[in-house]
């Protein structure tokens, strides 16, 4: 082969391989071509709906976008209408989903749903909001073993605020349960505060919804706590004991984090994990974190995936033994 021939071969694949490089360039910089849309599963006010509303927040004060972020509630389905919001949005990274991972798990374990974790692409973890157990300020309950033992001897009479059948709060009832021989009635509302409120109102005993919600009722003196589900008492709630410290092994609570939808560009993961990162490290955030009682946890995306799939076991085992799921054969 002539040397002419072969080095015009290589100035052509040298050209190919520059208008590549160029363009996966250019992709990489056309992220966030657009308003990016956070979308989240909970109506105004409740937890899911705060804690998305605190990161956009930081997000355009920060100016860490080139393009404006908005909330956008779709609720409904027990987050089903957002996660099929998501779902359909495949491959577009301007859709990023608010998690509260125990509405996500209880979806994706569902075989019915067609909502599997594949359908995500998870970028970051940002804290855990745990349960609480609470009743009315005036209730005469004053500890969670009275409240427990009431609803052993009248099993289904202590009725309790939460927000759906498959969540974190029902999931602390069906420990209570399964564990300790209660037995409680649930009752679903749209949020935890509209649960907290029905507390309050007189129109349910009880709530096991997040901490983030009863506080500021706590702190108005028209919500009692009686119990949390941390590992340690609270930092905003430090005279209220731990399950654990009742004699009750019931550690739980709702993980907060964010996911795009699944077939997204890397490029767009990479840029969008740093933003959030930047978001966690922000003094409003911190801020936020404390006051919400959030147990203040960073994951990223590779390890929000593994904490989801580990938990999505003992959603499994949970929807089995409220009947809504069949046990695998």
């Amino acid at each position: 082969m002539h040397s002419s021939h072969f080095d015009a071969r290589c100035r052509r694949r040298a050209a190919l391989l520059a208008l590549l490089l160029a363009a996966a360039s250019s992709g990489a910089q056309t992220f966030p071509s657009k308003p990016v849309e956070f979308v989240v599963h909970s109506g105004p006010g409740g937890g899911p709906d705060q804690f998305a509303r605190v990161v956009t927040e930081i997000i355009t004060k920060e100016k860490l976008l080139p393009q404006p972020v908005n909330v956008n509630n779709r609720t409904g389905g027990g987050g089903a209408i957002a996660f099929n919001f998501i779902k359909s949005k495949h491959g577009d990274p301007h859709y990023i989903l608010g998690v509260g991972t125990g509405t996500l798990l209880a979806v994706a374990a569902r075989p019915d749903t067609d909502l599997g974790l594949e359908n995500f692409t998870p970028l970051a973890f940002f804290g855990l909001d745990a349960q609480v157990v609470a009743v009315a300020a005036d209730s005469k309950y004053t500890n969670v073993r009275e409240l427990i033992e009431a609803a052993r001897r009248e099993p289904n009479t202590q009725s309790a605020g939460v927000t759906s059948a498959t969540g974190f709060g029902r999931q602390v009832l069906f420990l209570m349960e399964r564990d300790l021989g209660a037995k409680f009635k649930s009752v679903i509302f749209k949020s935890g505060m509209d649960a907290a409120l029905a507390v309050v109102g007189g129109h349910v005993l009880l709530t096991t919804e997040n901490i983030s919600e009863t506080m500021p009722l706590v702190e108005g003196g028209r919500l009692r706590l009686l119990a949390v589900t941390t590992d340690k008492r609270a930092a905003v709630a430090t005279a209220v004991p731990t399950m654990k410290e009742m004699g009750y092994p019931i550690v739980t609570g709702t993980g907060r984090g964010f996911a795009m939808p699944a077939g997204v560009p890397r490029e767009a993961v990479v840029t969008m994990e740093a933003v959030l990162k930047r978001v966690h490290e922000h003094p409003a955030w911190k801020d936020f974190a404390r006051r919400n009682a959030y147990e203040d946890i960073y994951m990223n995306g590779a390890d929000f995936a593994r904490y989801l799939a580990r938990n999505r076991e003992e959603m499994i085992v949970f929807l089995t033994g409220v009947g809504f799921i069949q046990k695998p054969k």
